[in-house]
């Protein structure tokens, strides 16, 4: 038989998973309690240390418990972050696998940072204006000198807009979209070599979102994104 048709046991930090992670769907615990400690989860499991942590370093990876050294893990508030973080395994996946899911991401983008920027240019305030103004600033400080902290920056002008809103699903759902860009396609993100352009563009959208233009705005993100999808082609 062949050793692909051959089913394998199971890792018992998976199992401990499974049973912790169904105890915090029953609400045996909830937020701020603090789960047993690692010997009484050993106890409990019939199961070593290193079972008991791989299991909760992943529920902390998912945002459901936070570790601290010499404390016991506590169960954390679920938040979008955590929601999203439950789902990146298999959105990398699709976008590693299947040229069609690249394509529907663009799309999605398009259409979510759209409706973002025109609700912004309805509601940002003057804090939200001057953190904006930051980040474009300290892409004209990184221009042609420091491109990580570019890319950072330009990054972050995007969720920035997203965090107007004050809907942490919307703020969530942007910064995911950045990191699965990031991770397969930065050329969706960053168009390399012409880091002025996208400088540029970012100052005519923050001075249409100054002028609470929702017309201007919805025009110069539409065409900031349009711009980094004509540029990208798939190697």
């Amino acid at each position: 038989m062949s050793d692909s048709l051959k089913i394998s046991r199971r890792k018992l930090s998976d199992e401990v998973f499974d049973r912790l992670y169904q105890q915090l769907l029953n609400g045996d615990y909830a937020p701020g309690d603090s789960l047993p400690s690692e010997r009484e989860l050993m106890d409990t499991f019939g199961v070593g240390r290193p079972a008991i942590r791989e299991a909760m370093q992943a529920l902390e990876r998912l945002g459901l418990v936070s570790i601290h050294h010499g404390q016991r893990p506590k169960v954390l508030t679920p938040s979008a972050d955590g929601m999203l973080a439950q789902i990146e395994l298999t959105a990398m996946h699709l976008l590693s696998t299947e040229p069609a899911s690249l394509e529907h991401l663009k799309e999605a983008r398009l259409f979510f940072e759209v409706g973002m920027v025109a609700r912004a240019s309805r509601q940002v305030g003057a804090k939200d204006l001057a953190r904006l103004e930051a980040l474009v600033e300290r892409q004209r400080v990184a221009l042609n000198k420091d491109i990580d902290a570019f890319i950072a920056a330009d990054m972050g002008f995007h969720v920035a807009i997203a965090e107007t809103t004050g809907n942490p699903i919307f703020i969530a759902v942007s910064r995911a979209m950045f990191e699965w860009l990031a991770r397969f396609h930065t050329s969706l993100i960053h168009w390399k070599g012409s880091e002025h352009v996208t400088l540029e563009e970012h100052e005519r959208i923050l001075a249409a979102l100054k002028n609470g233009d929702e017309g201007a705005a919805i025009r110069e993100m539409t065409r900031h994104l349009e711009r980094a999808r004509s540029v990208y082609a798939p190697s």
